[in-house]
């Protein structure tokens, strides 16, 4: 039997901690165990119980979800940070995956995409809402390469442009009738052609170009 992802979530609005907590607990493959109201004492509890995933959010009094992150980052490397966020500020994004959160995701989301985050960001992999990464415009500059999308293949663009509306690789491997790791490796490529570091930037590269076209 496969062991459920173990799961610290961090926010100090109570009504929408408690949603957060039964809308995952209500997965199968999640478990929770434990709850904070600040930086602090969610820093505590990943000391004490090492979950497999923490959700952070970003305003919290005290000591505030992107400085949590860094601190649990730098202790607990093996612990994948998700930044729960009303923030659809480029800067708040850079700063939280520069603290190393592996996952930025609005408030309001849907309880499917949510637990798709986890899934992806447990796995190893990074996550960013669809819908923040479709409206912001991000300035990464290649002036030796000025459209670097130009170099992918046609097979490359169209994974690209599924990982850029947020799906995880099973989907788009369903979706390709690919198998996962095909598209793991397809998506490894893309990053060494594009110069990106993660699948945040490279499906920021697709909404950026997107939006220059515009």
């Amino acid at each position: 039997m496969v062991e459920p992802i173990r799961l610290i979530i961090a926010d100090d609005h109570p009504l929408f901690l408690e949603g957060i907590v039964q809308s995952l607990s209500s997965q199968p493959d999640m478990s929770i165990v434990g709850q904070a109201s600040n930086g602090e004492e969610a820093y505590e509890f990943v000391a004490k119980d090492l979950p497999d995933v923490v959700l952070l959010d970003i305003t919290m009094p005290g000591q505030g979800g992107i400085e949590t992150a860094r601190k649990i980052s730098a202790a607990y490397p093996i612990v994948q940070i998700i930044m729960l966020t009303v923030s659809e500020d480029e800067d708040d994004l850079m700063a939280a995956l520069k603290a190393g959160a592996r996952g930025y995701i609005l408030k309001g989301v849907s309880a499917r995409e949510l637990a798709n985050a986890v899934r992806t960001v447990a796995n190893g992999e990074t996550y960013i809402s669809a819908l923040l990464a479709s409206n912001l415009l991000v300035e990464l500059s290649h002036s030796d390469q000025p459209d670097p999308l130009s170099e992918l293949t046609i097979r490359e663009k169209e994974i690209l442009e599924l990982v850029a509306e947020g799906l995880t690789n099973i989907e788009i491997g369903e979706r390709l009738h690919l198998a996962e790791k095909t598209v793991k490796h397809y998506m490894t490529n893309v990053m060494q052609k594009l110069h990106v570091r993660s699948r945040v930037e490279a499906a920021l590269l697709v909404h950026k170009k997107k939006r220059d076209d515009g």
